[in-house]
């Protein structure tokens, strides 16, 4: 939030405002032939293009003010202005602007599917704040790349919303992600079918302002070495080290290996962190992974309800591959696809390393969930049992359709002798629903045990037992979007009513805070019978 008098710090107008007269970027190879369709390029990693220009009626969806003020040093005051309009929309390009797409390839669906690419988005060129962070500004919906394909390179209003609302509250939740800082829709359409059902109708064209410290997935690596372009890998490789991962030295032979296990190892607590919060990516293709171990790309992504752990967020998957339960060991298969991209630069010893290092995730990302269920039930050590206590939960919680994001908020919010308490669980109700499981009782004694270990260090239980509560209430949201409440946003927005959007980015922006506003649009109360059986829209 901006602090009372310090409005001159933000810039309220683009001419004041500017990127990076020299893009990192411009270190790697781009192809600078501007030619649309290039099914087979090789050697480059960036092709040069310009965004296509989103016409007709431009209206400002939404914002958001803290990527504004705390990313691009904007004032709030400069969204509404015609040429913050125009820049999302592609029209205006700042100062330093080198527009590019990025190359890369990808496994989706565990298959190789060869080169893929921005399709529809593009850098725009990097900004450097007073922090003296370095982020990269792209455009998603702006116009067709050398990579487009047979497609038309725009996105539509529905998916802007989702990913505007899904980024920025990962990122009040306390999920690594990209960053969503604006949305603009126009009334020009395009043809989309919503569930691939065979029945395709007119969306709104709109496009999304999204930022990242870079926008390199695992596909980049994999598309170079699938490839044979070695030299490139190898450029590409030590420019990560060099700009992303300062404490890796260049002159280090081991340097890739070392690199490789931080990626690793950050990316599988970024799994767990999901875990924690029931969020389902819903396309957990290597194209969609950070080298930086960021949540990036929201397409068919959502936050189970009532705790299912099969729950599919992406409805054209239909075996269930990305499964909320299934994400982290493809999240560990994908790593795996990470190691066999670096693999040519490695001699036979090296390569060994890494296949050690590979023995050790599935363990290491098993434990980072455990730790983080261990922190959402206010335990801060592990000990025996603790694993066969959650699992217990879990399966109660699946057996008795208890909500996910409040049985953990509701535990919080009550002292363990309370949760026997006819009176006081008629006002949990997702905990009232929870204690209706035959094994409830025989649990929540096994639960206050447990607290009472916990609490053998501490100088009293009433002590402990706060902070147990602070703990837990700390880790444990009131809110996240929920698919009900983002198609409800939609469909308004789809009118021209853009309320509801607005609403909910603000809500979200304190999403552990009880909120008299949301509690009287039922933010947090049983979601309504027909959110249960709506399908989460997988075109964009």
């Amino acid at each position: 939030m901006k602090m009372e008098g310090e409005s001159t710090k933000f810039m309220k107008n683009l001419t004041e405002w500017s990127f990076s007269q020299y893009p990192k970027y411009i270190l790697l190879p781009i192809d600078e032939n501007y030619e649309q369709v290039k099914p087979n390029i090789k050697n480059i990693v960036y092709s040069e293009v310009t965004p296509r220009p989103l016409e007709r009626n431009l209206r400002l969806v939404c914002v958001s003010e803290d990527a504004l003020n705390n990313i691009l040093n904007m004032d709030i005051e400069m969204a509404s202005r015609d040429e913050f309009i125009d820049l999302i929309a592609g029209k205006k390009l700042p100062y330093g602007a080198l527009p590019v797409a990025h190359r890369y390839g990808g496994h989706q669906y565990g298959l190789w599917v060869g080169q893929l690419g921005d399709g529809r988005a593009h850098i725009l060129g990097e900004y450097v704040n007073r922090l003296s962070e370095r982020w990269q500004i792209q455009l998603k919906g702006s116009g067709q790349t050398p990579y487009s394909r047979t497609y038309d390179g725009r996105a539509v209003l529905r998916s802007g919303i989702r990913e505007m609302i899904g980024a920025e509250a990962c990122y009040h939740l306390g999920i690594p992600t990209t960053r969503s800082a604006g949305l603009v829709v126009s009334d020009e359409t395009v043809v989309r079918d919503v569930y691939y059902t065979g029945s395709p109708k007119r969306e709104k064209a709109a496009v999304l302002l999204r930022l990242s410290p870079s926008w390199f997935r695992f596909g980049s690596l994999e598309i170079l070495s699938r490839n044979g372009e070695i030299p490139v890998l190898k450029q590409l490789l030590d420019f990560v080290i060099k700009e992303y991962f300062p404490d890796i030295q260049l002159t280090d032979e081991n340097r890739f290996i070392r690199l490789f296990s931080v990626i690793a190892h950050r990316t599988l607590a970024l799994a767990a962190k999901w875990q924690g919060f029931g969020f389902t990516h819903g396309l957990l293709n290597t194209d969609n992974m950070s080298l930086l171990g960021l949540t990036m790309d929201y397409g068919p992504f959502g936050f189970v309800d009532s705790y299912d752990g099969g729950f599919v967020a992406n409805c054209s998957d239909g075996e269930g591959r990305y499964a909320l339960s299934k994400q982290p060991d493809v999240v560990v298969w994908n790593v795996g696809q990470l190691a066999n991209a670096i693999k040519p630069l490695l001699s036979p010893s090296q390569q060994i390393h890494v296949t050690h290092i590979l023995k050790t995730l599935d363990t290491y990302c098993k434990n980072k969930i455990l730790e983080t269920f261990l922190m959402k039930i206010g335990i801060r050590e592990e000990r025996r049992g603790d694993e066969q206590l959650v699992e217990k939960l879990l399966d109660m919680m699946q057996q008795t359709g208890a909500d996910f994001t409040s049985t953990f908020r509701q535990l919080a919010e009550l002292e363990p002798n309370e949760m026997v308490n006819e009176i006081k669980l008629n006002e949990k109700w997702s905990l009232k629903r929870l204690s209706m499981h035959a094994s409830w009782g025989c649990w929540l004694d096994q639960y206050r045990e447990r607290l009472e270990k916990e609490a053998v260090d501490t100088s009293s239980l009433g002590v402990f037992e706060d902070e147990r509560r602070r703990r837990m209430l700390s880790v444990n949201p009131v809110y996240v979007p929920r698919n009900w409440m983002i198609h409800e946003a939609v469909l308004d927005a789809e009118r021209d009513d853009f309320e509801k959007v607005r609403f909910l980015l603000e809500v979200l922006k304190r999403p552990y805070d009880v909120q008299l506003d949301a509690e009287a649009k039922g933010f947090s109360a049983q979601p309504p019978h027909w959110a249960y059986a709506l399908k989460i829209s997988c075109s964009s």
